[in-house]
């Protein structure tokens, strides 16, 4: 590495949400500003970032040459279609560096064929990250030593929790459960709102109940020795109101939908990754 792991340098390509929800937490953590470099097209985001971060961003790879050719590790955080156009400019000036992707779907075999390096990791993000309460799925290849993992664990503490996987494809069932799962919870806290609104409620009283719920139970379940099969049991008293909930649902199926739901967000994860990795 050109400097010590104490302090990386950075290039993010790719300015977005993700990328700022990541480089935000480099920067909580103490990473110099000065060490942090994005390549990123679009005019006004690039303004954003500076005044936000005070970091550097670039238009195009070709004026941040300098600072690619610097970099310990290069996040990509593009969308899957456009990667490999993305890729072409950068490989030229990072072939020293670690690349981490969080582009959805693209394989590492295709990242380090447009990058001619195999120093790749894919991490699955999803959006509770912009508020450092995400969870990631990580991917490394064999060519990733333990000291690229945790630097990879660094760059991704920011934004909350991670879990390594052992098989990529193993990515395609992160995606389906964590990656998509926000807008599941989100499904439903539409769903719950609605239905008090119904009962009488307000919409704001019952998003309020809602969203306090969902927190609660999740954090009693992240707390709890038990799973959460047993936790559901001991609230559900048998000829309760409780009961009277769930049995409808697994009258009406909704866990086999739902489990039925997430086998086709793997699917399409894994049709991304035959459209955009060739």
């Amino acid at each position: 590495m050109h400097t010590s792991s104490i302090s990386p340098r950075i290039a993010f390509i790719g300015g977005g949400n993700m990328a700022s929800a990541i480089l935000g937490g480099l920067l909580r953590q103490g990473l110099p500003a000065d060490h942090i470099t994005v390549v990123e097209p679009f005019a006004p985001t690039r303004a954003q970032l500076e005044q936000q971060w005070a970091i550097t961003a670039w238009p195009d790879a070709q004026a941040a040459a300098s600072a690619l050719a610097q970099a310990d590790v290069v996040v990509w955080a593009v969308k899957p279609q456009m990667f490999r156009d993305a890729a072409a400019p950068v490989a030229a000036h990072t072939r020293q560096a670690l690349h981490l992707s969080v582009a959805a779907g693209i394989p590492s075999a295709s990242i380090a064929r447009w990058l001619n390096n195999a120093r790749v990791v894919r991490a699955m993000p999803n959006t509770p990250a912009l508020i450092g309460q995400g969870m990631s799925g990580l991917f490394a290849c064999p060519q990733v030593d333990s000291a690229g993992r945790t630097l990879v664990e660094r760059i991704m503490a920011g934004t909350g929790q991670f879990l390594w996987v052992q098989e990529e494809a193993q990515l395609d069932a992160v995606t389906a459960l964590s990656g998509s799962g926000p807008a599941y919870v989100f499904l439903l806290l539409e769903a719950m709102t609605e239905a008090g609104t119904a009962m009488g409620l307000t919409a704001e009283q019952s998003y309020q109940l809602a969203v306090a719920t969902f927190q609660g139970a999740s954090a009693l379940a992240a707390q709890s020795p038990e799973d959460a099969g047993t936790l559901r049991q001991r609230v559900t008293s048998k000829g309760g109101t409780t009961h009277a909930a769930i049995t409808h649902m697994q009258a009406m199926q909704v866990p086999e939908h739902f489990k039925a739901a997430l086998h086709q967000a793997r699917v399409r994860a894994q049709e991304l990754a035959a459209e955009f990795g060739a």
